[in-house]
């Protein structure tokens, strides 16, 4: 099967390049209001952000910012189908302006604006992202009663577009797509605990610019919410981690970002793609096999030489990625990946 993934330099907030309700998920982190490495970003398109903060007024700044953000969600919910699911990762913000030193909840900002536009909130995950600094701690230290709780955890926010997704009966592409019990009870806790991910870029000026967060984030959102073959969006595309999941999970990709020259970062992971794609599936198919070893029962799944716990994972069937082709027109990037079976079996050479 083949996969395009279509790169745009430009503003999210005008995404007239994806049609009405062609998008089946959304998986992004856009620019946390109010933390201070994005002031110069926000105030840029609004010069009132800035004079709000030289004037002491937090909460105004606030405001303007995630009115900025607004136009996106007005575009998001435009290209999202009905039953897609849309997941924004965002932290909360601290810092003094002015005299005073609060927290600004982005989070529950970005829930009321999806919901003012018609999407229903789902049950979301708490990523927890611990720090080993000795200077994580905030206030007084270790005297009462100014000190203040050290924020080490991040929201990934679910929506939905009206009722669940309907797709056929059998449907070759959702079974083929399931993912393991083991996985299931793992992904779909409210808790995730891992640390971010370190920018590979050229210069820390544009390490300082752009936001980051690790593979595994957009991959298992993509795993969880969408079959293969659909098409996934990311608005604030930044290094093109969402993607890179994409192809990884033989979804469709469209992406929007300011500042083209991120993508230069993308361009370096894709050299070892194939391979890179063939080790992540067989390690998660290890995985599996050792989950598996102290498991009675179950099922004989209908493409490997394992068991499964229940039937609807008989047919899984992991696509990766044998090719990568890119045709850039100069205003972004394109990428054409082949993707074929993992274990090779029945391959029809059609679908190519």
């Amino acid at each position: 099967m083949r996969t395009e993934h279509v790169l745009h330099v430009g503003d999210a907030g005008d995404m007239s390049a994806v049609a009405d309700e062609s998008t089946h998920l959304v998986v992004t982190s856009p620019p946390y209001p109010m933390i201070d490495l994005w002031d110069d970003l926000f105030a840029a398109r609004d010069p009132d952000v800035r004079a709000a903060l030289d004037a002491g007024d937090g909460d105004a700044a606030f405001d303007l910012m995630h009115a900025q953000l607004d136009a996106v969600w007005d575009e998001v919910t435009r290209v999202l189908a009905p039953g897609g699911v849309a997941c924004v990762n965002v932290g909360d913000a601290t810092r003094s302006v002015g005299d005073e030193f609060q927290q600004y909840p982005n989070h529950a900002r970005i829930v009321d604006a999806l919901r003012s536009r018609g999407l229903t909130p789902l049950p979301d995950v708490l990523w927890r992202k611990p720090t080993n600094s000795h200077t994580k701690f905030m206030g007084s230290g270790t005297l009462p009663p100014n000190a203040y709780v050290t924020l080490e955890h991040e929201y990934v926010l679910l929506f939905r577009k009206g009722g669940p997704r309907s797709l056929p009966p059998g449907d070759d592409r959702r079974y083929e797509s399931a993912y393991f019990w083991e996985e299931r009870n793992r992904w779909f806790s409210d808790l995730w605990e891992f640390r971010g991910e370190e920018q590979a870029l050229e210069t820390g000026d544009r390490r300082d610019r752009s936001a980051a967060f690790p593979l595994e984030v957009p991959l298992r959102l993509i795993r969880m919410f969408s079959v293969r073959g659909d098409r996934v969006l990311d608005p604030f595309a930044g290094t093109g981690t969402t993607a890179l999941a994409a192809m990884h999970a033989a979804r469709n990709s469209v992406g929007y970002e300011l500042d083209g020259d991120l993508f230069a970062a993308l361009d370096d992971r894709l050299d070892d793609l194939p391979a890179c794609s063939e080790r992540r599936v067989a390690d998660r198919l290890d995985r599996h096999r050792a989950a598996m070893v102290d498991r009675d029962g179950g099922y004989e799944a209908d493409h490997f030489d394992f068991r499964v716990v229940t039937k609807r994972e008989r047919r899984i069937r992991p696509y990766v990625v044998g090719s990568v082709a890119e045709r850039s027109d100069g205003t972004g990037r394109r990428y054409v990946l082949d993707h074929h079976p993992a274990d090779g079996v029945n391959r029809d050479p059609s679908e190519g």
